[in-house]
């Protein structure tokens, strides 16, 4: 067939649909979801001609194989992995031209976690809110991949990127620094504990998911032993569970919660976290 498609032949640990997200509507207790490393999603949209604001597919550790019905120009990029056309090595983190009925494959992430898949046109599913993306935690958008799904692909705009393959991509952290500023519950816990925060070593547990960032390492203690109501939850906000350890809210994350947010990480740093792997060395830095 060569209709503007692309079939799952290889679904892959966790492949999701991401767009930028749907932001604007905590209100209705939906978070913004999208790519979690937005800059990766950007940068493979921009080597296929794409807007940035186009869908991709989002790889977890796995990687995925995808059959396009039509020639198609792809990139994949984000966590470096290998990747194949008809078993063929091709470029990561470089447009490529894949023809119709041949097999793209991208491999196990060698570093990082989540991979990018581009494709010239973006995938075209059904908006909801405004946005194409997976939110793993409400059910909205197009459910996880699975093998023999179909996704449709829209129209190429036509447009290559100028900078095909010398594009500044970023290597996943050998050690995970998130600049954070404490509040609004910082005075739920004790001088040490904040200290320990901004001092003491964590490390990125395998226990995270694209809800949260959860870590292993210094339990912080609280002055406060009674519980909130419910509250507005922010993306990356640092919570702190009753276990003490510090959970960062990333893009699926709940918008209200009732455990304290002893900080707010820099949103520059998100997309660093998303490409953190189990048992990366995690520090929390504090801005002025």
């Amino acid at each position: 067939m060569t209709d503007g498609a692309i079939a799952v032949v290889r679904a892959g640990l966790l492949t999701t649909v991401q767009d930028l997200g749907r932001p604007g509507h905590a209100h209705l207790g939906v978070s913004r979801s999208g790519a979690l490393d937005r800059r990766a999603a950007r940068l493979v949209n921009r080597l296929v001609g794409n807007p940035e604001s186009a869908a991709v597919l989002e790889s977890t550790f796995g990687g995925c194989a995808i059959r396009p019905r039509r020639a198609v120009i792809a990139a994949v990029g984000g966590a470096p992995c290998p990747v194949l056309v008809n078993g063929r090595p091709v470029a990561w983190g470089a447009s490529v031209r894949v023809e119709a009925g041949s097999l793209l494959e991208a491999g196990w992430a060698t570093s990082g976690v989540r991979s990018y898949l581009a494709f010239a046109g973006g995938i075209a599913v059904e908006p909801v809110l405004g946005s194409r993306a997976t939110d793993l935690l409400s059910g909205l958008g197009p459910p996880p991949l699975a093998d023999g799904a179909v996704l449709p692909l829209g129209t190429p705009t036509g447009q290559r990127s100028p900078v095909d393959g010398t594009l500044p991509w970023v290597a996943p952290p050998l050690e995970l620094v998130l600049r954070v500023r404490l509040g609004p519950r910082a005075d739920w816990f004790t001088a040490a504990a904040l200290k320990a925060l901004t001092s003491g070593v964590y490390r990125v547990s395998a226990a995270s998911n694209r809800i949260g960032l959860r870590t292993e390492g210094p339990a912080l203690e609280r002055v406060r032993p009674e519980e909130l109501p419910s509250e507005g939850m922010v993306l990356g906000a640092v919570q702190v569970p009753p276990d003490g350890c510090p959970v960062v809210f990333l893009a699926d994350h709940p918008t209200t919660g009732g455990y304290p947010v002893v900080a707010v990480v820099d949103d520059r740093d998100l997309g660093a976290a998303a490409q953190a792997a189990p048992g990366t060395p995690l520090r929390f830095a504090l801005l002025g």
